[in-house]
C-alpha cells in the first residue's frame, strides 16, 4: 500500500542552533548547507528505523478493503486517522466515519482495526480507498534522545567529510542508537 506524504514536519527534531554548537561552527556562512544535512539524517534515520520523527500527514492509498479488517500502518509511530474516503465507478469520493475505526498507536507498527466500521465498497477497481493519518513522535522536544543524538553524528559526519560523494553507510555508533527503534520485517 503506498504512503504519500501530504503534510511535512513542521520542523527539524534537531535545530540549527543545536547542530552548530555540536559541530562548534560560530559563523553564519554554513547555515544553509547545516540545515541541509539536518534535514537529510532526519530522512536518513526515518528510512532506518521506518519512523517519522515529527508530526506528519501520510495518504495511505489502498485497492480495497482488507480482508481481515486490519490495516498495518507504514508510516509509524501511528497518531489519528484524520479522515477517510471511498471513490465510487466514476471517481467521486464518500466521505467515511473515522470514529468506528480503532487504533493500536501502543504497538509499532501501528494497526487500524476496522472490524467494528461500517465501510462502502469501493466503485473503482484501483486507488478505491485514501486513509490520511498521523504519525510522528510529535514536536521536535518528543523526539527520543538518542534518534537527536544519531541525527547530530550523521550532521557532524557529512559535514566533517562534505567534499565526499560516496556513502559510508551508518557508523556502528549510529547503528547502535537507532538499533532499538528500528522496524524488522519478517
Amino acid at each position: 500500500m503506498p504512503a504519500i506524504l501530504l503534510t511535512p514536519p513542521a520542523a527539524e527534531p534537531l535545530s540549527l542552533a543545536a547542530a552548530k554548537q555540536f559541530l562548534r561552527v560560530g559563523h553564519d556562512a554554513d547555515d544553509e548547507l547545516i540545515a541541509a544535512l539536518i534535514a537529510s539524517a532526519r530522512a536518513e534515520i526515518e528510512i532506518a528505523t521506518r519512523r517519522v520523527l515529527i508530526t506528519q500527514t501520510w495518504r495511505l492509498v489502498l485497492h480495497r478493503w482488507p480482508a481481515p479488517r486490519r490495516i498495518v500502518s507504514p508510516v509509524n509511530p501511528l497518531r489519528t486517522v484524520a479522515a477517510a474516503r471511498v471513490f465510487d465507478a466514476d471517481g467521486a469520493p464518500e466521505a467515511v466515519a473515522t470514529t468506528d475505526f480503532l487504533l493500536d498507536t501502543a504497538s509499532v507498527p501501528g494497526v487500524i482495526d476496522l472490524s467494528q466500521a461500517s465501510l462502502p465498497e469501493p466503485g473503482r477497481q484501483l486507488a478505491g480507498i485514501e486513509i490520511d493519518v498521523t504519525a510522528g513522535y510529535g514536536a521536535a522536544a518528543d523526539v527520543p534522545a538518542p534518534l537527536v543524538q544519531a541525527m547530530r553524528l550523521l550532521v557532524a559526519r557529512a559535514y566533517e567529510h562534505r567534499d565526499r560523494a560516496e556513502a559510508d553507510g551508518l557508523s556502528d555508533e549510529v547503528a547502535k542508537l537507532l538499533a532499538p527503534f528500528r522496524l524488522v520485517s519478517l
